[in-house]
């Protein structure tokens, strides 16, 4: 990886680690619904102006206008939705840490979907490893009192990986060779009109934040969440191939355990630690093969160039 691709990597994992940080502080100030239909029509703004620029091709065939309408369900409108519900209810270090298993998820999902991807036993071990650490991360909410308090709100960021999981595999096996601004100006679209019906519904009519702090959170989420972070991952994946674009999903939790720590006084607790570490470390049993195999050959083929 170039000097360049570390910055985007980086970058990439300082801006999706700290969303769930943003998340929590915007929900002080306004309610799930309106929380990500204001983050998604931001983003949408955004990423107009770079469709506006950069002028990409748009497919012509309908069938691949449904395929992105159903990625802007699965793999925006929902998950979104259902992280910003979960935070209400649960530190937003504990979302971060759930939202890591997302690699364990797709793993399960591609062994059924995708001929090239199949289970092997070392996986199956890290799979194994990390569901043991959402268990005991989940462990001290596992009361008729504590799962409902908190429970829930662990399940439903759990939903939100699953559906993330399931969206990447779906993407990969259906839209090859698409524009990634394409690929991602749609189902914001989608993603958007479909939230923004739903807060009418459920919250209107407190539809905008109640405080300062939580628009900022917003201009965040929308702008460098659901617009630049887009773009630099796509450009991080045209650049060093998608297993080491992946390895920034091993950012998000240590990014939203500490800042969730220092910003917002979330304690750090003995379940918290352990949990982490044996999700962290199930990932990473779960693809260390692939990733070593990927960096060995990127470093051939430096030596070869040079």
């Amino acid at each position: 990886m170039k000097p360049r691709d570390w910055v985007l990597f980086w970058s990439l994992g300082l801006i999706w680690g700290s969303s769930f940080l943003w998340i929590k502080i915007a929900l002080q100030g306004i309610g799930p619904f309106g929380l990500v239909a204001w983050r998604l029509l931001i983003g949408v703004a955004g990423l107009a102006v770079v469709v506006a620029v950069r002028r990409p091709a748009f497919p012509r065939q309908r069938r691949i206008y449904g395929m992105l309408a159903l990625l802007g369900l699965t793999n925006t409108a929902l998950p979104f939705l259902l992280i910003s519900w979960g935070e209400q209810s649960i530190d937003s270090a504990v979302a971060s840490i759930l939202n890591g298993t997302v690699p364990l998820f797709a793993m399960v999902i591609a062994h059924f979907a995708l001929q090239d991807d199949r289970m092997t036993r070392s996986r199956v071990v890290g799979l194994i490893l990390g569901f043991l650490g959402v268990v005991v991360l989940m462990s001290g909410e596992l009361t008729p009192g504590g799962f409902a308090r908190g429970g829930l709100g662990q399940l439903a960021v759990l939903l939100a990986a699953i559906l993330y999981a399931f969206s990447g595999v779906f993407a990969r096996k259906n839209l090859h060779g698409l524009s990634p601004v394409v690929q991602a100006f749609v189902p914001l679209i989608v993603a958007d009109a479909f939230i923004w019906t739903g807060a009418i519904v459920a919250e209107a009519p407190v539809l905008t934040p109640s405080i300062p702090l939580a628009w900022f959170a917003l201009l965040w989420l929308g702008l460098l969440g659901s617009c630049v972070a887009y773009l630099l991952y796509f450009s991080l994946l045209h650049s060093v191939g998608p297993t080491r674009a992946t390895m920034v999903t091993y950012v998000f939790p240590v990014v939203g355990l500490v800042l969730g720590i220092i910003f917002l006084h979330e304690p750090l607790t003995l379940n918290l630690l352990i949990g982490a570490a044996m999700v962290v470390a199930g990932i990473l049993v779960v693809n260390g093969a692939a990733l070593l195999r990927s960096l060995s050959s990127g470093g051939r083929a430096a030596e070869a160039e040079a």
